[in-house]
């Protein structure tokens, strides 16, 4: 993939109205070229998908067209105005959940019905409406790390329209507003709350001219004071009392002497509550958090990263002009990003003192489009996309007194650039459990392989977002990963945040594990703080994930030597144990029984160590994976092991994870993270596979051998609880080798046997796919497949738990196009014998004619039975072959009677030999 640098001009969905109120008779769909001019469309396709399905409805070729004269390009519908370049029918224009992409044909050729890719992408729009959702696997695959855009059309009276505006920087985002087709954007700030006044209008002084701060009125915030603060000494400079009464439409102007906010210098404005005298000219920067901050940088005059930090955090000075202008810098409020203390939304824009304020459009491009020429195809994403940004590496004691290594490493389970809006890092203190620091990454993006870095300012390689050294402090402490679109996680709950977490991590030094008992409590539940020993390793070393992506999961943890910015360096894992396999599974949901647990069995050489398997369990509904838990300890004396909330369990599922009613049981061999990011799972790290989903798409990414799956037949089992049980010994990750029954745990499974067999004999039409008689020749087909077939045809009419195991005694043929199914089918007991029965009533042999009557051609039997059909045949054959020869030879001697006259000569030569 090719970056657009951001300060060159490019193409961009600028606004979408797909959705009007009564008839969608006003749709459209607007293109817009930064450089605020003319530009050609040649190259350029507009795809429209369809969120159900993930397929392409409509396919708009641009070549021939291109913008007006101020960079605007319009496709609508007939009766709007101003008219559109291309023209839609009523209602062509779906309302979500769907998706409007722009691609460059030079990548790929795109057509209606086609499958969504990301392939030449140079811009995309996924939205949907609060009513519907469903837009998940769009934007994974269009805008990773972005969630769908949400069109309320509650938010307007009238009618509304999905706006793109500039959130901070050169960082653009979506907004609803009313609609404006071939003019800018609505893009107006928000509005600021009543309890906490903004920042909306500076102006930094140059020659003679005074300073100039203008900030929101926010009645119910009580008392408020403005702070000067200069970027050499971070001491206050100024600090006035905001007065209320100077009000003018809700805002507050002040005017600051030229000497304290000069626009060649470093410094801040700060607002905070309380007063001037909090405040005294001369003292230090306080550690109270402000309500908002401007901290600005002049030509080579850097601010502290300590006044940074404190009053920004998580963001970059506003970097002045090398060329100061005579009257000073103007600047506004222009970017929409909802959070405060970001530099990143000032413009530089006319003054409006008391009025709102005039932004200009913006010229620059969004960080990641492809521009033309860019071929090269982002790497495909997991089919299902629940998994999120993860604390990858840490690092909180490095050598030495200036601590000037510390980092943490995050990084994103699809391995690309991933935008990191709405996350937040907290850096809590075990000594009171309260975060020291709250550091927010909105705005912020991974690298192109999905990791982001942030550390001390001297870190090699350099962070994305540097922190003061030895500001992460040594232990025991915690690092917490939040998603918190609206705001710090801390604002909106009492002690410590458990709402949003996406992964933790909980550390500390030698002999204060107990120190941390609160912070793992909440952040790490049931494991002990990591440990990061400076005696693993000469030198430094980090706390490295090494043993998979399940978040809050301390054992995928490991010491290791730092690598920032790449791939862990993870001790050599242990051999794979071999020989293990699922032998049993139960959801605890399959059945209303008081002991129907959930459970896992697994099954091999007794006392094999289990280091390095993994045991995941995935969730059709909840699309990814809900468990995914390394195995510790070893198979026990008796050749089990087993997983789940039962008594007896050599490991537990995680706090409120199970095994769900339809879904799939994975046993891996996991070297990084392959039983967990959901990807495609090789031979080499797939060691089982119980899918018990009809999910296609489950079967297919768990690569199971005979693309069937195990359904639990409820009915199989009288009046107990039900599990899926493995009844072949050897062969794994095949469907054919389950049947339901009753849980055995510890135990021997519960399998088919001939105790419990009864007489079957069918005549069938050849059969389908899908298990229904149907006209045609069963030929060459009554091999395994036709023998699983069979028993799906069985079961789907007896539902009680049929599979190809059953019918080990049974005998096939094919007579006359038609197959005959005779001998013995077998059952776990008498209630499922049965049933058997039963249903083997209700399907007798055919009576049309005696088609079915006399097998003798074409025969074929069960793997069970071709062997004694064969010693048969060959019997019968030389059975045969005896009564022609003795046959023959009667025969032979009834036509030719014997000649006396030889018999004679036979007689007297005798004699003479007898002398």
């Amino acid at each position: 993939m090719v970056v657009v640098v951001s300060g060159e001009p490019c193409l961009i969905i600028s606004e979408i109205n797909a959705d009007n109120p009564r008839l969608d008779t006003t749709e459209f769909v607007e293109l817009y070229h930064t450089s605020g001019q003319r530009a050609s469309l040649d190259g350029y396709t507009l795809v429209f998908y369809n969120g159900n399905g993930n397929i392409a409805y409509k396919v708009l070729d641009l070549k021939g067209h291109s913008t007006d004269d101020r960079g605007f390009f319009l496709v609508g519908s007939v009766d709007m105005l101003p008219k559109p370049s291309i023209l839609l029918p009523p209602n062509t224009v779906q309302n979500g959940p769907d998706a409007i992409v722009l691609y460059h044909t030079s990548a790929a050729r795109y057509s209606e019905k086609m499958n969504v890719t990301a392939v030449g992408l140079v811009d995309a729009v996924v939205y949907m409406t609060r009513r519907t959702g469903g837009a998940e696997f769009l934007a994974e695959t269009l805008t990773p790390g972005e969630q769908a855009f949400v069109e309320d059309e509650t938010a307007l009276e009238g009618d509304e329209s999905i706006e793109r505006c500039l959130l901070s920087e050169d960082r653009w985002g979506f907004q609803v507003s009313s609609p404006s087709p071939g003019q800018r954007n609505n893009c107006t700030p928000p509005a600021a709350p009543a309890t906490s006044p903004v920042i909306t209008e500076l102006k930094l002084g140059g020659g003679q001219v005074d300073g100039f701060v203008e900030i929101t009125d926010a009645p119910a915030a009580g008392p408020v004071v403005l702070v000067v603060l200069d970027g050499k000494t971070d001491r206050v400079s100024v600090s006035v009392d905001v007065d209320v009464e100077t009000s003018r439409n809700f805002l507050i102007s002040m005017t600051i002497e030229k000497n304290y906010m000069k626009g060649d210098e470093s410094g801040a404005v700060a607002v905070y509550s309380g007063r001037a005298s909090d405040f005294p000219v001369g003292s230090p920067l306080s550690q109270i958090q402000p309500l908002d901050a401007f901290v600005f940088a002049g030509p080579g005059n850097k601010p502290s990263a300590n006044l940074t930090e404190t009053l920004i955090p998580g963001r970059q000075p506003y970097q002045l002009s090398n060329s100061l202008r005579e009257g000073g810098f103007y600047l506004s409020r222009c970017g929409v990003a909802s959070w405060a203390r970001d530099p990143g939304v000032f413009w530089e824009a006319p003054q409006t003192p008391g009025m709102p304020n005039q932004c200009p459009w913006p010229k620059i491009c969004p960080h990641s489009f492809v521009i033309p020429g860019g071929t090269e195809s982002p790497p495909h994403l997991p089919p299902w996309g629940n998994s999120d940004f993860l604390i990858n590496e840490l690092n909180t004691d490095t050598p030495g007194a200036a601590e000037d290594g510390e980092y943490i490493e995050l990084w994103h389970p699809s391995g690309r650039r991933v935008s990191l809006q709405g996350i937040w890092i907290l850096l809590f203190s075990a000594h009171n459990n309260k975060p020291y620091r709250e550091i927010s990454l909105s705005g912020h993006f991974t690298t192109s392989k999905g990791y982001f870095l942030l550390g001390s300012d001297r870190l090699v390689p350099a962070p994305s977002l540097r922190l003061p050294p030895n500001t992460i402090q040594n232990g025991p402490d915690a690092v917490a990963l939040y998603r918190s679109p609206f705001g710090p996680p801390s604002a909106a709950q009492r002690g410590i945040p458990t709402k949003g977490l996406l992964d933790a991590v909980v550390y500390r030094q030698r002999g204060s594990d107990k120190e941390a008992q609160e912070l793992s409590k909440a952040l790490t539940p049931g494991q002990l703080p990591l440990l990061e020993d400076p005696e693993v390793l000469p030198g430094d070393e980090a706390l490295s994930r090494c043993r998979g992506l399940y978040p809050y999961d301390l054992s995928a943890f490991s010491v290791a030597p730092p690598t920032p910015l790449r791939e862990n360096s993870c001790p050599r894992p242990p051999p794979a144990p071999e020989g293990v396999v699922i032998s049993e599974v139960a959801s605890g949901h399959w059945t209303n029984h008081s002991q129907q647990r959930a459970f896992v069995e697994l099954h091999g050489p007794p006392m094999t160590d289990l280091r390095g398997l993994v045991l995941s369990v995935f969730d059709q509904e909840r699309s990814g994976t809900v468990i995914a838990l390394p195995l510790t300890g070893s198979i026990d004396q008796d050749g089990f092991y087993i997983v789940g909330n039962v008594t007896g369990a050599d490991q537990t599922f995680p706090e409120g994870s199970t095994v769900p009613v339809r879904g799939a049981v994975v046993l891996c061999y996991d070297l990084f993270s392959v039983c967990r990011a959901g990807t495609a799972l090789t031979n080499s790290s797939l060691r089982d596979v119980l899918v018990f989903s009809e999910n296609q798409q489950l079967l297919s990414s768990l690569s199971t051998t005979r693309g069937r799956q195990v359904i639990p037949a409820l009915r199989s089992v009288e009046d107990g609880p039900v599990s899926l049980s493995r009844c072949s010994c050897c062969e794994v990750r095949s469907p054919s080798s389950w049947t339901s029954s009753s849980p055995t745990l510890h135990s021997s499974n519960l399998c088919p046997s001939p105790a419990f067999s009864s007489q079957i004999d069918l005549c069938l039409g050849p059969l389908s796919s899908d298990g229904q008689e149907q006209s045609g020749d069963c030929s060459g087909l009554i091999q395994g497949k036709r023998v699983a077939e069979v028993a799906d045809y069985l079961e789907k009419r007896c539902h009680c738990g049929i599979s190809a195991l059953y019918l080990q005694g049974a005998n096939f043929s094919c007579v006359s196009g038609w197959l005959r199914v005779w001998g013995n089918i077998q059952a776990l007991s008498d209630h499922q014998k049965a049933l058997i029965i039963q249903t083997s009533h209700m399907n007798p042999p055919s009576a049309q004619g005696d088609v079915c009557s006399s097998p003798t051609t074409d025969r074929y039997t069960s793997t069970a039975s071709t062997l004694g059909l064969q010693i048969g045949l060959i019997i019968a054959v030389l059975l045969l072959l005896g009564l022609g020869a003795a046959l023959f030879t009667y025969f032979y001697r009834r036509r030719r009677p014997l000649d006396y006259y030889t018999m004679e000569l036979s007689e007297h030569a005798e004699g003479l030999s007898d002398l």
